[in-house]
């Protein structure tokens, strides 16, 4: 055989195991691509809004956090919050949101500031996990030093003349700088044996409230210095007090005379009537008639609301005192209204029907029972 009939032959050998190397290839480069081609991991996505909140300390900020299945994900989640400032306390409702394959879940996320919370910027994280599969989110929260807060008292009139057996009454005013809430009020001492003391409204959002002192028959002669209070809580948490002090003078030396009047037309919430007092003098010597106060003694509904416990209570209703001046003259032997005498219908005393935010049905036709005391002076 000739040499040169060889080398076509190896030749050829190296040609196929070429194909041979490539074909290896094409198989790695097939399986890599269906390596690629697997499913994505189960997994979690978080977002929450707002993403950043300012509040004054003492007060709570509020987030909703979203939390998305992704990959397939199912199951529960639990959630967590991280960096929440000190003195403060996180909490989600529900703790725990429970997701299907590509669903989302919300909870919502409280951070409440206390009076111990410092005074900056930072950032709270979230953490949403079950086992090994989780996701975070983070939000800015800003706690603000909280503004000044004060409050005060004035009640008037300074000092109450009455008989005993008698009620009293004293106008309670507030003013408040940064104390929204309830303020509730108290006497504190000085009250005579057997007395009782009530503030209407008690506790109030409001900036008034009136005192009623009523005394006993058998109530001892003499001035009671009476101490009242007002208390409420500042958004930081603080309580703030208010005081004021007011006279209560019981003197058997008065003359006998009675007051009488009723109200000309009926209440409706939010409507305030004027009474026409009148005062009947059946002594031989004009008086002279000062402390003029009316009281909402009792309310009687109707028997409809009775059946239907429709409620009505004293509470719904309010007294404004007169406002006129002092004393007022009884004729000897007769009796006078507040007209005959001059005074003006915007001094007279007033009743009113408060207009709460509760139904109310229960006071239509109700009836007032209204008590007078008053002192009455001989000439």
């Amino acid at each position: 055989m000739s040499p040169r009939r060889v080398f076509p032959a190896l030749r050829s050998a190296h040609a196929a195991t070429k194909l041979v190397i490539a074909g290896l290839l094409l198989l790695l480069t097939a399986a890599g691509v269906a390596f690629a081609a697997q499913p994505p991991k189960p997994g979690l996505t978080l977002g929450i809004s707002p993403a950043g909140q300012s509040i004054t300390r003492g007060q709570t900020a509020t987030y909703t956090v979203a939390i998305t299945s992704t990959g397939g994900f199912t199951g529960p989640v639990t959630l967590t919050a991280s960096g929440v400032p000190t003195g403060a306390a996180a909490a989600f409702s529900p703790p725990s949101v429970t997701l299907t394959s590509g669903s989302t879940g919300t909870a919502t996320l409280t951070v409440s500031t206390t009076a111990s919370t410092p005074i900056g910027q930072g950032t709270i994280t979230v953490k949403g996990a079950n086992g090994n599969v989780n996701g975070t989110v983070s939000a800015g929260l800003t706690v603000n030093q909280p503004l000044s807060s004060s409050l005060t008292m004035t009640t008037t009139p300074a000092s109450v003349t009455l008989a005993p057996g008698s009620t009293a009454a004293y106008d309670v005013q507030l003013a408040r700088t940064n104390l929204p809430g309830a303020v509730t009020f108290a006497v504190q001492g000085g009250l005579p044996a057997g007395a009782t003391a009530a503030f209407t409204p008690n506790p109030t959002a409001g900036n008034s409230s009136t005192l009623q002192i009523a005394t006993p028959a058998t109530a001892s002669s003499g001035t009671y210095t009476l101490r009242l209070v007002g208390s409420g809580t500042n958004p930081s948490g603080t309580t703030q007090y208010a005081y004021s002090s007011v006279d209560l003078v019981i003197t058997a030396n008065g003359k006998p005379f009675t007051i009488s009047g009723n109200l000309a037309e009926p209440l409706a919430p939010g409507i305030s009537r004027p009474l026409n007092l009148t005062l009947t003098n059946p002594n031989n010597k004009p008086l002279a008639i000062t402390n003029l106060t009316a009281t909402v003694q009792s309310v009687t509904r109707t028997a409809y609301a009775i059946a239907h416990n429709q409620p009505c209570t004293a509470a719904d209703y309010a007294v404004t005192q007169y406002s006129g001046p002092y004393p007022l003259s009884a004729p000897a032997n007769s009796s006078t209204s507040l007209a005959d005498l001059g005074v003006a219908v915007s001094a007279r005393p007033k009743v009113s029907m408060l207009n709460t935010p509760f139904n109310q049905d229960g006071c239509k036709g109700a009836t007032l029972t209204l008590t007078y005391s008053g002192s009455g002076q001989g000439s």
